[in-house]
């Protein structure tokens, strides 16, 4: 009896001291390296960082099939279109999903742009953007 005592408390201390080590970059889902994490309704962090030239990686670290489309009219004039599965347009990449689901990336799947052009990016995830998942990537030279 005592060692199932001794047992249970060893797992309470490792899984409590382990608690912290969902922190983006290091998931507990066996993922690499990431910026930007996809819960089930909401990309973590919403709001991130980088500099011109700065490669950005999402993972979906939730159950949940998303994608990343950005909003045309919320790029720099300059930037390049991006968009999980490759489309080259805000509406080419709506309706690819929409017929085929092309551009979804499954949980711990990742997608990665390169920012060469400063400027604020606005993007979505379009199954779950009526829930409020959207974000911006911040470019500064």
């Amino acid at each position: 009896m005592k060692r199932r005592a001794y047992l249970a408390a060893v797992g309470s201390a490792t899984a409590a001291g382990l608690s912290g080590c969902t922190v983006l970059g290091f998931g507990s889902d066996g993922g690499g390296d990431y910026d930007i994490g996809m819960s089930a309704n909401a990309f973590r962090p919403d709001t991130y960082e980088v500099s011109v030239g700065d490669t950005v990686v999402w993972r979906n670290t939730s159950s949940r099939g998303h994608s990343i489309t950005a909003y045309e009219d919320n790029i720099p004039e300059d930037a390049e279109y991006f968009a999980t599965g490759g489309h080259e347009s805000q509406s080419e990449a709506e309706n690819a999903w929409t017929d085929s689901r092309s551009g979804n990336i499954q949980r711990g799947e990742t997608f990665e742009h390169t920012f060469e052009v400063p400027g604020e990016y606005g993007y979505y995830c379009i199954p779950h953007v009526p829930q409020g998942m959207d974000g911006t990537i911040v470019v500064t030279e």
